[in-house]
């Protein structure tokens, strides 16, 4: 009854170890979901967190920029003060007023400070002898102004650079170069004269960079007024700058080195890139942003540069992850593994138990048909007895024949029995020391239970009878007792007596008699020819081969 129950409850639950590795299997990919799910989301709250610092640091660069621009300006104005409230500036003056605001004039990020006048080309000759005059003995401007035509038209004006300092060796290449001709510092000079204020160029490349057709720059131009003459220019103070530097000495006032900022005149396309400044990684998100400089437009783009790898946070996350996920499968594995195991024995334990019931109910029917065949056989024998020793006698005789043969199926645990040793446990008392008075042979054939116990109950009546009548009450009397196997199915066994006394047919019929002839060959299903011939007693029966049979004496199958 326990095992009926706890096999009950077990399955109750074969879905769980009906796939004892897909369980573990589940596990890991669920707890791998959800790491995979915490990763996302920590990722997520990163990207986030880095958006909100790229805004923040583009506010920071934007405001950078801006804040030099402010500066170098602030510088231009107080030179263009300068020059607008004397009549002339002596190069050793512009150089003490440089230093004084400038130093070595990379403070800003500009090449230094420079003055042009601007001269109308009638009086570029007459400029340029008085500059020789100054002391500067080949000052010539360059390129030479046009005579006349369309360029003369368009160039009513030069814009020779007089002035510049620091006098390096890259700025002294500038000096007499006619910033007019270009036609983005004319934009920008023409804007400057028309509106009073400081102009930024476009991107060009400054003369001090001849040879260097990578390098890309700019220049602010600020206007100087006539005091005399509110709405006379006398010419321009400007500052020039390499844009890359001029960045770089932006970037002195942000904090964060991680980024990649890229400067654009007037919009975001390749051909209008002005500066770059590159940090390593591989480029993420971007933000733009438009400032104002020197009343030119700027894009600044700002891209965030991340290493390819997940942040910290993460990889620990899916590091713990993955441990959690693969403890989990094992732990599974485990279980499983355990109730399958568990499953096995209570399984192993009902088999036992069913077995154990099937032999019990087994043995119970065995023991009512062998008791039951027990009061049949002393109910007969009680009719043909003449005394109560002759039916002690018969009796006793024929429930050791029974229990021979219930021995020898006892020796193979009820499964079958070898004919033969039927044969031989019957005739047994009559062999010891008289062997020669039985012969015995035949093949290997191996009954059912209930064939056996009939089989041998009718071997018994035979030498019974042969022991009181027959060939074996005498000295010379022999016993042949052969089988063969007849179709596969059955086996036909031939007992033959000879040697004997004369043999007479019986006027009655004994118990012997009715036993062999309907009882057991009810039994085994098949006709028994017993004959009593003079030379002696001959019987052939067939014996049903590994046919299970229920063995029973019936009442009804007797004749009086």
């Amino acid at each position: 009854m326990v095992d009926d129950t706890l096999l009950e409850r077990v399955e109750k639950q074969a879905w769980f170890h009906r796939y004892p590795r897909g369980w573990p299997f589940l596990l890991f990919i669920i707890a791998s979901i959800g790491t995979a799910v915490s990763v996302m989301a920590i990722e997520r709250s990163e990207r986030e967190r880095r958006d909100v610092e790229l805004d923040r640091n583009l506010t920071e660069i934007a405001s950078a920029l801006q804040r030099r621009v402010t500066e170098n300006i602030a510088l231009l104005r107080a030179a263009s003060a300068l020059f607008s409230t004397q009549e002339e500036v002596t190069p050793e003056q512009f150089a003490e007023f440089s230093s004084d605001l400038q130093a070595s004039g990379n403070l800003y990020g500009s090449l230094g400070m420079g003055w042009a006048p601007l001269v109308r080309n009638s009086e570029v000759a007459a400029f340029e002898q008085s500059r020789r005059e100054a002391g500067n003995t080949s000052y010539a401007i360059f390129p030479a102004p046009p005579n006349g035509g369309s360029q003369a038209a368009d160039r009513a004006y030069s814009v020779p650079i007089t002035y510049i300092e620091p006098m390096t060796r890259i700025n002294e290449r500038a000096l007499g170069y006619d910033m007019y001709v270009d036609p983005v510092r004319r934009k920008a000079i023409n804007a400057a004269m028309d509106t009073g204020k400081p102009i930024a160029t476009g991107k060009v490349q400054l003369v001090q960079d001849r040879g260097r057709p990578n390098s890309i720059g700019f220049l602010i131009y600020m206007p100087v007024m006539d005091t005399k003459r509110r709405s006379v220019v006398k010419g321009f103070v400007y500052s020039p700058f390499r844009a890359d530097d001029f960045l770089a000495s932006a970037a002195e006032l942000f904090r964060n080195d991680d980024i990649e900022v890229k400067v654009y005149d007037q919009s975001v396309a390749p051909g209008n890139l002005i500066a770059r400044r590159r940090a390593p990684g591989t480029t993420g998100a971007a933000v733009e942003r438009r400032i104002d400089v020197g009343a030119h437009s700027w894009v600044i783009r700002v891209s965030d540069k991340k290493s390819g790898r997940l942040s910290t946070a993460a990889r620990l996350t899916l590091f713990f992850g993955v441990i959690t996920s693969l403890m989990l499968m094992a732990i599974g594995r485990l279980i499983t593994k355990r109730a399958a195991e568990d499953r096995r024995v209570l399984e192993w334990l009902s088999r036992q138990s069913s077995i154990r019931n099937s032999l019990t109910r087994e043995l119970n029917h065995r023991v009512k048909n062998t008791l039951a065949n027990v009061l049949s056989i002393a109910a007969l024998t009680r009719r043909r007895s003449t005394d109560l020793d002759d039916f002690t006698e018969s009796l006793t005789a024929r429930i050791r024949a029974l229990s021979a043969t219930h021995d020898l199926l006892s020796q193979s645990d009820w499964s079958n029995a070898p004919l033969g040793d039927i044969v031989r446990s019957e005739l047994a008392p009559y062999m010891e020391g008289n062997e020669s008075h039985v012969e015995i042979a035949g093949p290997e054939i191996k009954l059912a239970p209930n064939d056996a116990m009939s089989l041998g109950l009718a071997i018994h009546e035979l030498a019974t009878n042969a022991a009181k009548y027959g060939a074996l009450s005498s000295e010379t009397g022999r016993i042949h007792v052969t089988w063969s196997l007849v179709g596969g199915e059955c086996a036909e066994i031939h007992w033959r007596e000879e040697g004997g006394p004369l043999v007479r047919e019986p006027n009655k019929r004994g118990f012997g008699r009715d036993l062999i002839e309907k009882i057991v060959a009810h039994e085994l299903r098949s006709d028994v020819d017993l004959q009593f011939l003079p030379a002696g007693v001959e019987c052939r029966l067939k014996v049903p081969v590994r046919v299970t049979r229920e063995f029973a004496l019936r009442h009804g199958s007797r004749s009086s």
